[in-house]
């Protein structure tokens, strides 16, 4: 079994992991996360969300944060535009202010798309193409979301063949690549193994990334899982931060900690200072008063202390 040599890694803790915290998190400490991030080595950021403040008021701050960072060359900015008035707010700003890529999101689960977005899986990829035929028109890069590729709140365990048909109606209206997501964290690694051949016979490997959540402890081993299909980008999120509104229960993203940590003892380059990673968690987790929820940094911090 021949695994990827190396792999990227996408942080999503400044978009995904802050966006349903409660307290108020400023454009500055959010700007002083992505700061942190890309010193650490990350090449790519999802960095904020263009969407209603009435319903996500954790992201109204989207244009100042964007404003605010000051880019490093070679590193991918990407923000979540769910419809045509986030993406024009997205692209309001200056040509250097817009993001690289945008993502558009759907799920594999007509249940968890009638409760999320109040419509169909079909009709929400509708709802999206003028989107993704606006980003490509001005030579911004578009990634899909797939949410619930292994289970459901609603409907349950998923079959993979549902997420080959949300996987094709992505490619049809132009969708570049594509995350698979585990968004209440129930797959274990043959799921997933099946939930990623599905979406391999639309989108070549490159195209895919891996995006787990920990709820029962199977992010890691889902991971390498994915890593044995020869998938070599993946999602996480810094200190673990994060979760889904709209799943009960759904504990954060895995930590890119822990990924890092996993990967750099299989002998895999991320390109990723460990040491850095862990100072970028420990300062969104002290801005939000708690500990980083990742294992990894705990138990390298402890070290350091001595």
């Amino acid at each position: 079994m021949k695994l990827p040599t190396r792999v990227k890694l996408v942080d999503v803790g400044p978009r995904d992991g802050l966006q349903n915290e409660k307290q108020p998190v400023s454009a500055e400490v959010k700007i002083g996360l992505v700061h942190r991030l890309q010193d650490a080595g990350l090449k790519e950021i999802e960095v904020t969300s263009f969407v209603s403040p009435k319903w996500v008021p954790q992201m109204a701050d989207a244009a100042s944060v964007m404003h605010g960072i000051v880019r490093k060359p070679g590193v991918l900015y990407s923000v979540l535009t769910p419809n045509m008035k986030g993406f024009e707010a997205a692209i309001a700003a200056p040509r250097e202010e817009w993001p690289d890529e945008i993502v558009v999101f759907g799920a594999a689960s007509e249940a968890f798309s009638q409760k999320n977005i109040n419509c169909s899986i079909a009709e929400s990829i509708e709802r999206f193409a003028p989107v993704v035929a606006a980003a490509l028109e001005k030579g911004i890069h578009v990634r899909g979301a797939m949410s619930c590729t292994v289970g459901c709140p609603y409907e349950g365990e998923i079959a993979p063949a549902k997420v080959g048909y949300l996987a094709q109606l992505m490619k049809g209206i132009g969708v570049q690549r594509v995350d698979v997501a585990d968004t209440i964290g129930v797959g274990t690694p043959r799921k997933v193994q099946g939930a990623m051949e599905a979406t391999l016979a639309h989108f070549d490997v490159d195209a895919i990334s891996g995006h787990f959540h920990d709820t029962y402890g199977q992010a890691l081993v889902n991971t390498l899982a994915a890593l044995e299909l020869g998938v070599w980008n993946f999602q996480s999120s810094s200190a673990g931060l994060g979760g889904c509104p709209y799943a009960k229960g759904a504990t954060g993203n895995v930590a890119t900690e822990d990924v890092v940590y996993m990967l750099h003892g299989m002998g895999i380059e991320t390109g990723i200072d460990l040491d850095k990673l862990i100072d970028a968690g420990v300062y969104i987790s002290e801005a939000l008063g708690r500990e980083p929820n990742s294992r990894a940094s705990k138990a390298i911090r402890t070290k350091r202390a001595g």
